[in-house]
């Protein structure tokens, strides 16, 4: 059988860090890691030189569609397939900090945050969903009925904040909007992921809120207990990841396994 083969986009660093050290130590057959500059990712560096045969760095902006064409290339030149995409990057406002009130939102913030956070998972889906589509059903929950079988699993990385139906304070626009959007392409692609012989499982995951550098200036506000380390997030994300399907495609799914409100 021929080996996994797992892409995390957003890989320099974060959860995009933790989730290839959980692949690659979790026996995942090769793992591309993406990430905009990988001449400035020296900890993904660390981690190609441990896994030099199983690990393969791409320059992977997402903000530049003929980018991510160029990489898709070089992994479809590769093993033809991909079984699991993670789309991991993601901003909170090009300042570093989210906008408190109507008067600190811009154009150019609002353009920049989705660019990333919204824009960019879905271009990578647009031009992965082929190599997806071609996937031997790796990762999540096989059935024994092969009919009902997945062929791959999409991954977005969301925020319980771009939850309508859970948003009590207001504030930070641009990110909780981009995540809105963004749980809508996931809702979107299991459609159309779904439709035929070949499906693709699509989730949008919150990790919790994680010591992370989008996080960290707001670290004061948040109990010691509810603020995780990028490798216990991603190894509740994992278990998710692990156990997902096609009745899961579709969903908004928090780390603890609950599923929340649009």
């Amino acid at each position: 059988m021929a080996p996994s083969v797992a892409l995390v986009q957003g890989a320099s660093r974060g959860l995009g860090l933790a989730f290839c050290r959980a692949l690659l130590s979790g026996g995942a057959g090769l793992v591309f890691a993406g990430c905009r500059d990988p001449t400035s990712a020296p900890h993904l560096e660390v981690l190609r030189q441990e896994y030099p045969e199983r690990l393969s760095v791409l320059r992977l902006d997402v903000t530049q569609e003929e980018n991510v064409k160029q990489a898709v290339k070089v992994m479809s030149s590769g093993f033809g397939k991909l079984d699991l995409v993670i789309n991991a990057a993601g901003i909170l406002h090009p300042s570093g900090r989210g906008e408190t009130c109507l008067k600190d939102v811009s154009p150019e913030g609002l353009a920049s945050t989705w660019s990333t956070n919204t824009i960019g998972p879905l271009l990578v889906a647009k031009h992965c969903s082929p190599l997806l589509l071609k996937g031997t059903g790796a990762f999540g929950y096989q059935f024994s009925d092969q009919s009902k079988q997945h062929s791959a699993i999409l991954v977005n990385i969301t925020a319980k904040v771009g939850s309508i139906g859970d948003n009590a304070l207001g504030g930070w626009y641009s990110y909780r909007m981009s995540k809105a959007a963004l749980n809508m392409a996931t809702k979107n692609l299991s459609l159309e992921l779904g439709r035929g012989n070949r499906k693709v499982v699509c989730v949008s995951l919150h990790p919790g809120t994680v010591d992370t550098d989008l996080s960290r200036p707001y670290h004061r506000n948040i109990p010691t207990e509810k603020l995780f380390t990028p490798e216990h997030s991603v190894n509740c994300l994992m278990k998710i990841i692990e156990n997902l399907s096609l009745e899961k495609t579709g969903k908004f799914i928090s780390w603890d396994g609950t599923e929340l409100p649009w």
